[in-house]
């Protein structure tokens, strides 16, 4: 047993855990103090809640763990991404606490261009299939915006080759963000800034601006790759402001300009499409005015020809006050004679109603036997009525069995011949009352005093009539003495048809009984009808002025008497 328990002779030395975790350690850091290890990214979560990034780089054989300190992750131009094939730059050391190695990262940068445009193609798809990218989403450039917001580098060429292109097109209000176009914070800070001109208020201290231009100049894919972040082309897609996207040149595509609202080939180009030319716009507006003008004119003219046309084709005042001149001349002859027999036949009217006492009480005699007429015939109407609905009533009972029906059928017999009797009742109180009314007013009417009313009333009218005779007589001098007035300066001027039959013309009259006034409107072989002042003869034509004779006029003869004057 003792030997058991005796100590081993041995040369070698005795190290503790700690000992050999750190010659191991120094070993690997001296060995491998400056490495770039090329792998693809696996297990990341994303930074721990100290700040730090734990994942691993692997590839078809082997796989390392790797650590990137919190102040280095945020130095980093592309964040760690799962799956992503890249080149980290850093130390290998040991983890004296699970027995293993690390490599801590100091830089990082994808594999080549390839895995950029890998993982660029990537974030395009899944954004696409979110329909970031439909043109349905998209809005239209206000065509006149008031101020403009341009987030770029306050220190590049770009922003003054946007304030020239502007200035020199249409001067407006420019409100420029200032941020970095390029390293670790571009992206985040152009995101800030797109999002900050969204939520300015309307009408306040700095303007809202009604489109946003995101401008960087030209440059390489690594030096682009902030405008490919996949946070600032949803916050891009989500802004309520219209964007233009104006990153790089013509042939640089980013991640915004597939999200932004209209994406311009270079700066200058994306202040060409904000705002118009406003001498174009001058000149448009005077061209439009000028045109505007002219129609106008054109329009007056075209209306004041019409009106001109309209007038020439309207009759004279003479012409249309012809016919209701005759109509009042006709009914001012006829105004006597209508008013004469007025008066005869109302004098007639008066004399056949007279009043009289005779004519009184037959009057009253008449109403008194109207009253008892109808006072006999009213209780016989009565009674047919009452029979009339009882025979219909007892026509109806045969044809109902239901009990409930006939008993309000008798209800209804019963509800009728009671309305009878009081309708009855009612129509021989109305009888008697009149018939006490009547015989009221007989006693009260004299004979003597309707006598002294009619003798009155006649006297008036007698008035009254020799009044309106003397009024009409009056009238009736006054129309024959414009009459006469009239005739003799007829007779004076020589106007009258008869007087220039009597001077030797005369009327040629077609067969139709129409005015002939030329010689065009005669052909050969018509009957004409020659007026002369003592009678009329007949006549046949022998031949005409032209071949192609006028349509006859369709003035009558006594029509065209007027044309003499």
């Amino acid at each position: 047993m003792s030997d058991l328990f005796a100590e081993s002779k041995t040369n070698a030395a005795e190290y503790t855990v700690s000992e050999i975790s750190n010659a191991l350690r120094r070993t690997v850091e001296d060995a491998f103090g400056n490495v770039r290890v090329r792998g693809e990214i696996s297990g990341y979560r994303g930074p721990h809640s100290s700040g730090h990034a734990y994942f691993s780089l692997k590839d078809d054989r082997a796989r390392i763990d790797a650590v990137i300190w919190r102040t280095t992750l945020l130095r980093l131009k592309f964040p760690p991404e799962e799956g992503m094939e890249v080149i980290a730059t850093g130390r290998l050391t040991t983890f004296p606490g699970k027995s293993t190695y690390q490599i801590v990262i100091d830089a990082l940068q994808p594999a080549g261009a390839g895995a950029l445009m890998a993982l660029l193609e990537e974030r395009k798809k899944r954004l696409a299939a979110e329909g970031l990218f439909e043109k349905s989403r998209k809005r239209p450039l206000p065509f006149m915006p008031a101020v403009i917001g341009v987030v770029t580098s306050p220190t590049g060429s770009v922003i003054r080759d946007i304030i020239h292109r502007i200035k020199d097109r249409f001067p407006l209000r420019i409100v420029v963000w200032p941020v970095r176009v390029q390293g670790e914070t571009a992206a985040a800070e152009v995101a800030a800034a797109v999002a900050g001109f969204n939520t300015l208020p309307p009408g306040g201290g700095v303007p809202r601006p009604d489109v946003i231009i995101v401008a960087r100049g030209g440059g390489s894919l690594e030096d682009l790759w902030g405008f490919n972040d996949e946070a600032l082309a949803r916050i891009v897609a989500a802004s309520g402001i219209p964007v233009i996207s104006a990153v790089g040149h013509e042939t640089d595509w980013t991640l915004i300009d597939f999200v932004a609202d209209v994406r311009a080939p270079t700066p200058t180009g994306a202040a060409e499409m904000a705002v118009p030319v406003k001498a174009d716009l001058e000149a448009t507006l005077a061209g439009l005015a000028a045109r505007l003008r002219a129609c106008t004119s054109r329009g007056f003219d075209r209306r004041r020809t019409a009106l001109r046309a309209a007038a020439r084709a309207l009759p004279s005042p003479d012409q249309l006050m012809a016919l209701p001149r005759r109509r009042f001349d006709e009914a001012s002859a006829r105004l006597g004679r209508a008013l004469t027999v007025a008066v005869q036949r109302r004098r007639a009217r008066l004399a056949a109603a007279r009043l009289s006492p005779a004519t009184l009480r037959r009057r009253t005699g008449e109403a008194r036997r109207a009253f008892e007429r109808v006072g006999t015939q009213l209780p016989k109407c009565a009674d047919a009525a009452l029979r009339l609905r009882r025979n219909r009533l007892d026509a109806m009972v045969p044809r109902i069995t239901v009990e409930p029906l006939v008993r309000r059928i008798g209800q209804a017999r019963q509800l009728a011949e009671r309305d009878l009797l009081r309708t009855r009742a009612a129509f021989r109180t109305v009888i008697r009352l009149r018939r006490e009314r009547f015989r009221r007013l007989s006693g009260r009417l004299a004979i003597e005093p309707v006598e002294r009313r009619c003798r009155l009333a006649a006297v008036a009218l007698g008035t009254a009539f020799r009044n309106g005779d003397r009024a009409m007589d009056h009238a009736l001098e006054r129309l024959r003495a414009r009459v006469t007035q009239a005739d003799r300066l007829l007779s004076t001027l020589k106007l009258s048809d008869q007087a220039i039959l009597e001077r030797g013309y005369a009327l040629v009259i077609g067969a139709d009984g129409t005015l002939i006034r030329r010689a065009a409107e005669v052909a050969p072989g018509v009957d004409l009808s020659l007026k002369f002042a003592d009678g009329i003869a007949q006549a046949t034509a022998t031949s005409a002025r032209s071949k192609t004779a006028r349509p006859p006029s369709r003035s009558r003869v006594g029509e065209g008497q007027g044309t003499l004057f």
